[in-house]
């Protein structure tokens, strides 16, 4: 009878520390990490210009005549094809018959003129009440990992597809976000930092002003603070491949104002180090040029994540569902209550001593999005999020798709890729993943909004009153 031979063992029994040593290369020193860096440069550089043009600069593909009449414009093609025939002046695009291609400049020219000319009750433009701001939109959450980035950049795509106009501005050190919409940021300067530092000085020469006054010693104002007075926004805002998103952009640099904040908050304690962003948007007139703003954070609660938590109006908070992001997100949460409600704390005692209205942080909407979904082995754990976290809970759970992954290997966003290049079905459901998390998304966008709308008419209102 032939012996059982036994079940091999676990690779890791049995290994020789002789071997192992000859497999180790010298060890480590600090020179090592910066050839280390050089290479992943030469090799993130070289994927990302994998959907680049000859000329080194991103651009976004043309949209043909079946994808604008099923996403963009409500409208029928044999209606298109009649009115571009109609209407010589507008843009024809490039091709013929059915076979026409039209870059998006020349598709918001259509959706204007639709908007003019077109029927009163299809909606070619997306609904912004005139005269209200931007709405700020913070994409936050201190795991790493959980699509954060790449659902912000979607949504940016998906509003800018709609019609919006949107201010993307990216506050990870990583600059994953730039990379995305194909920016090119030298140093810090071409970052959100100087307006930062910028909002420290003007804080700096107002406080000056009254020390001189009182014969009081001055802050001292270094090369960088007198230099940031000089910044705008718009020396910071670069156009991107897309016609209808900006972007201030970020890269490694951009992390020393993590240690810059705080020490300018020790030489002036009463500067709201966390209105610096919201202060920058407002007086750079972003507010009123975009319809919305939407801002990437690091993957921690770091100074520059407060200030874009500050100045939202919307929170997202993307999660995988799984047990250690759940337990992380709600970690966030604990600590957003915590640090919001320590500043509340120490303000509102100063404006209590001083008899001024307290203030209070608020936000129109915050919601935790689930991430990367995968219905056969997480929905339990999806339903277990959903309960606890309520009505903070997307609706909807944004699935991960062949094409999200394709997408992602060429630096490029599931709204840039050729539907060409996939099966028909392929694409419609990949796009599908964030189609829905998008109208999700404009809902509450068209909500806030409509909400902003009647509280204006109704103060305008209750100010004739009391005039009359």
């Amino acid at each position: 009878m032939d012996k059982k031979s036994s079940p091999p063992l676990p690779p890791y029994f049995n290994l020789d520390p002789k071997a192992a040593a000859a497999k180790l290369s010298d060890p480590v020193d600090t020179a090592r990490f910066a050839k280390a860096a050089a290479f992943a440069a030469r090799g993130r550089a070289d994927l990302a210009e994998r959907g680049y043009a000859p000329d080194g600069k991103k651009k976004l593909r043309k949209f043909s005549t079946w994808e604008i009449c099923r996403y963009l414009i409500p409208v029928a093609p044999a209606h298109l094809r009649r009115v571009l025939n109609k209407h010589p002046e507008l843009p024809q695009g490039e091709g013929s018959g059915n076979a026409r291609r039209f870059s998006l400049e020349e598709i918001l020219t259509l959706r204007q003129h639709f908007a003019e000319e077109g029927v009163s009750t299809k909606e070619y433009r997306p609904y912004r009440p005139e005269g209200l701001p931007a709405k700020v939109v913070a994409v936050a959450n201190f795991k790493g990992g959980v699509s954060k980035t790449t659902t912000g950049a979607h949504l940016a795509m998906s509003a800018a597809l709609d019609g919006y106009k949107v201010l993307v501005v990216d506050l990870d050190s990583q600059g994953s976000m730039t990379s995305i919409m194909g920016g090119k940021v030298e140093d810090e300067w071409q970052t959100i930092f100087p307006l930062l530092a910028k909002d420290f000085a003007t804080q700096v020469a107002a406080e000056n002003k009254i020390r001189a006054t009182s014969g009081d010693p001055e802050i001292p104002m270094d090369e960088t603070l007198t230099e940031a007075l000089k910044t705008s926004l718009k020396d910071v805002v670069q156009p991107t491949h897309w016609p209808n998103i900006d972007l201030i952009g970020a890269q490694l640099n951009l992390y020393w104002a993590e240690f810059q904040i705080p020490v300018w908050r020790m030489a002036l304690r009463h500067w709201a180090l966390w209105d610096a962003l919201t202060s920058a948007l407002e007086e750079g007139g972003a507010l009123d040029e975009y319809d919305i703003i939407l801002v990437d954070t690091a993957p921690a609660l770091g100074y520059l994540t407060i200030n874009a938590l500050a100045a939202a109006d919307i929170i997202l908070v993307p999660l995988g569902a799984s047990f250690l992001e759940f337990d992380s997100t709600g970690r966030f949460f604990d600590m957003l209550y915590s640090t919001f409600a320590s500043i509340e704390e120490g303000e509102n005692a100063a404006r209590r001593h001083n008899g001024l209205p307290e203030m209070k942080f608020e936000w129109d909407v915050v919601r935790a999005i689930i991430t990367r979904f995968d219905a056969s082995q997480q929905t339990d754990m999806a339903n277990v999020i959903q309960a606890y976290f309520g009505d903070m809970t997307n609706a909807y759970r944004q699935e991960f798709t062949a094409m999200v992954g394709q997408a992602g290997e060429s630096v490029s966003g599931i709204y840039e890729a050729d539907y060409r290049d996939y099966n028909r079905e392929t694409y419609t459901r990949g796009r599908e993943t964030f189609d829905r998390t998008y109208a999700e998304f404009k809902e509450i966008l068209l909500g806030t909004w409509w909400r902003d709308d009647q509280e204006r008419k109704e103060e305008a209102g209750n100010g004739e009153t009391e005039t009359a």
